[in-house]
């Protein structure tokens, strides 16, 4: 059964940083198209970053140069560190896995492209 698990969720300041796990079981994550996306009260999900099956890297404008995200193969664990964190920034954060079309398409931020979900993960930063 696959399955995901995020962890590393916190309270911070703004400018801190954080760093964001996501351990993948039951499958490797290295052959799907995984996605960090983000959820805060009384708006829509959207996708923070993708990685692809080949490494290639997505990122939304709005964390760029802040947010990195990369890979432990040999654990199956995904993580995302976030730097320079703002108020905004604030939500539940999930990672998820689709297939691998799902990055080579260009539709990684797209949340119903994807085959499984974690449980989520909060991240708060107060000014």
């Amino acid at each position: 059964q696959v399955q995901l698990v995020e962890s590393g969720g916190g309270s911070v300041q703004a400018g801190g940083s954080l760093r964001l796990s996501c351990a993948a079981f039951g499958y490797s994550y290295s052959n799907y198209c995984m996605g960090w996306f983000r959820q805060a009260p009384g708006k829509e999900r959207e996708g923070v970053v993708g990685i692809g099956s080949d490494g290639s890297l997505s990122y939304a404008d709005s964390v760029k140069g802040r947010f990195t995200i990369s890979r432990n193969n040999a654990k199956n664990t995904l993580y995302l560190q976030m730097n320079s964190l703002k108020p905004e920034d604030t939500a539940m954060y999930y990672c998820a896995a689709g297939p691998p079309r799902v990055c080579y398409s260009g539709s990684w931020s797209y949340d119903y492209a994807y085959n499984y979900w974690g449980q989520g993960t909060q991240v708060t930063v107060s000014s």
